[in-house]
């Protein structure tokens, strides 16, 4: 069965690592949902303005690449979709994150979600 993860501030920007986290999940075999309200698609796959827009139930995985400001705005959403897991890459965290996921019931995972699914960040 595939696994299912939103890339919460992907980015059309190969550099970015909201770019490369789209590709080494896709790559890992993940089914991929970019969300960023300002792209229409990233890496050829159709982004989302936010999590509500997923046309999904749930997913196994919401990986955060955006500062703690608007995380903290979207965690009500994560906790709608029944996420199995929220990565909080390097920079997408912060103690008020945490607290209030926390209080949501979401499992937090505080790493760099691409060394997560058996990749390399230099390897994109």
């Amino acid at each position: 069965m595939t696994r299912s993860v939103a890339v919460v501030g992907a980015s059309g920007d190969p550099a970015k690592y909201g770019n490369k986290a789209v590709r080494a999940y896709r790559d890992a075999g993940w089914t991929v949902f970019p969300v960023n309200p300002k792209l229409d698609q990233v890496e050829g796959l159709e982004s989302f303005p936010d999590l509500d827009a997923i046309p999904v139930a749930e997913l196994d995985r919401v990986s955060f690449y955006i500062p703690p400001s608007v995380g903290l705005a979207m965690l009500d959403q994560v906790a709608r979709k029944r996420v199995g897991e929220l990565w909080l890459n390097p920079g997408a965290d912060s103690p008020e994150v945490v607290t209030r996921a926390t209080e949501l019931g979401l499992p937090v995972i505080q790493a760099c979600a691409i060394l997560g699914v058996g990749r390399r960040p230099s390897d994109y």
